[in-house]
């Protein structure tokens, strides 16, 4: 048997190839919509994929199960469980509890563990060529290494009202009745890691055991003592913001996401082309530099999605492709690096990309303006706000300062002044000036405090010393 973890650091998110060496067949579970590492390790070891499933309808990325499935014309399966109010709504063979999945010698057996969502399922994994008996369990986003998915994100993200209770009792009791069953030998492959806002304290180990977790996690001594109540009280304090994009995830993710087909290598686009169309306002830019060099000037009206990790999570705070559907051009320094990027982009649904540009030379540009720490005082702000999280807003402000999340500000600024300058910050600089840039483009006024909270808590312990 082969079983390979592909992991994308951006959003902290794993899944899996799981092979048959026999056969040549494999199938992938909880698959992102950038597929050609499956195909490419699929190729790498002789293997055709044959299926594709997933573990429940993901709110922190779009699935890549329809996308792969249509490149490579195998089976999908996905959750039947749930009622009917969490039913996927796209041709599917549905899998409920003990349902299986068969290549060759190796079996994947469905179990329903609801909690995260109601329709989750884990897999729990025989190779029969080795052992009649299982020795692997995929836990999506049911058991993490050192936590567990959070249950609040139907409330937080899908529309719901007090879902959370429901799902915290269905966790403890998937772990009690599915989980707790296994003998402790049984290695556990999460769908996340640590920076997953899908819990609160996920460890950044790629797998366990359900012994381990058993003994060494927060939640062993509640189950040990049958204490639901503290499980439940526990398990919901302090679960982080949950993005205002993951609304939207979850509901394509249940639809059925767009195939996108094979996509072309981006191409560089002219100078005259792109001020033409920013002129009539058909495309929109995005600067992909760290916020330091957007500080020194940038294109008018700007995104600012800074390359690397985290694209893909700066674009879903960045812009709603529902309601924006202007093409992007990213500003890159190739089509490698360019399409590298979309491909961040399309795990979050940002399809929609023209080109990119190497400069910003002939665009109309200017400089973002900024405050400095001792001048915020003094400064006639509508609002000062703080795009950090709610645990880092609690742990020390700026006085007077109003916090909503940098991936909800976007979908909320009916909590935002209508009128005058709103001064921004969040810790170090780089979730503020993504905000900053996503805001202006909606036609705020918006200030950048100089270092953000960091720079001003040093100037503040400066003039108290």
């Amino acid at each position: 048997m082969l079983l390979e973890r592909i992991y994308d650091e951006d959003l902290a998110q794993a899944s899996y190839l799981i092979g048959c060496q026999a056969m040549g067949e494999a199938v992938v579970v909880d698959a992102r919509r950038d597929i050609q590492v499956y195909q490419d390790l699929a190729a790498k070891n002789g293997m055709k994929i044959t299926a594709v499933t997933e573990t429940h309808i993901h709110a922190d990325y779009l699935s890549g199960t329809r996308e792969l499935a249509a490149a490579t014309g195998a089976a999908i399966y996905v959750s039947g469980e749930g009622g009917d109010d969490w039913q996927y709504e796209f041709d599917a063979e549905r899998l409920f509890d003990q349902s299986t999945i068969k290549l060759g010698n190796i079996s994947l057996k469905a179990l329903h563990t609801p909690g995260h969502t109601p329709e989750h399922l884990s897999f729990l994994i025989t190779d029969g060529a080795f052992s009649d008996e299982p020795g692997f369990l995929l836990t999506g986003d049911f058991v993490f290494s050192g936590d567990l998915g959070r249950p609040d994100l139907l409330d937080e993200a899908a529309g719901g009202t007090d879902t959370r209770f429901a799902g915290a009792h269905d966790l403890f009791v998937s772990l009690k009745e599915q989980f707790l069953t296994l003998p402790d030998y049984v290695q556990i492959y999460p769908g996340h890691g640590a920076g997953s806002a899908c819990g609160k304290a996920l460890g950044a180990i790629p797998s366990s055991t359900v012994g381990y977790e058993r003994n060494f996690s927060w939640w062993g001594p509640y189950l040990a003592a049958n204490d639901e109540t503290g499980f439940i009280e526990t398990l919901l304090d302090g679960q982080p913001d949950a993005h205002a994009y993951f609304g939207r995830m979850k509901r394509q993710n249940r639809q059925g996401p767009a195939i996108m087909g094979e996509r072309a290598p981006l191409v560089e686009l002219s100078g005259s082309d792109v001020v033409e169309a920013l002129a009539a306002d058909e495309i929109g830019i995005v600067d992909t530099r760290h916020h330091s060099e957007v500080h020194k000037g940038t294109v008018v009206g700007a995104l600012n999605i800074p390359a690397g990790n985290k694209a893909a999570s700066y674009g879903g705070w960045a812009m709603d492709p529902e309601t924006d559907q202007r093409p992007l051009v990213l500003l890159a320094p190739g089509s490698e690096t360019a399409t590298e990027m979309w491909d961040h982009l399309v795990r979050v649904g940002i399809d929609n990309v023209a080109g990119y540009v190497t400069s910003f030379e002939g665009l109309p540009t200017y400089t973002p303006e900024t405050l400095a720490p001792a001048q915020l005082a003094r400064f006639d702000a509508a609002m000062v706000l703080d795009v950090r999280n709610k645990s880092e807003h609690s742990a020390g402000h700026i006085p007077g300062s109003e916090q909503l999340n940098a991936g909800r500000v976007l979908w909320h600024t009916d909590q935002l002044p209508s009128d005058g300058v709103i001064v921004s910050y969040c810790q170090s600089g780089v979730r503020n000036s993504v905000a900053a840039s996503a805001l202006r483009r909606a036609g705020h006024e918006v200030i950048e405090l100089e270092g953000s909270y960091v720079g001003w808590n040093a100037w503040k312990q400066a003039q108290d010393a």
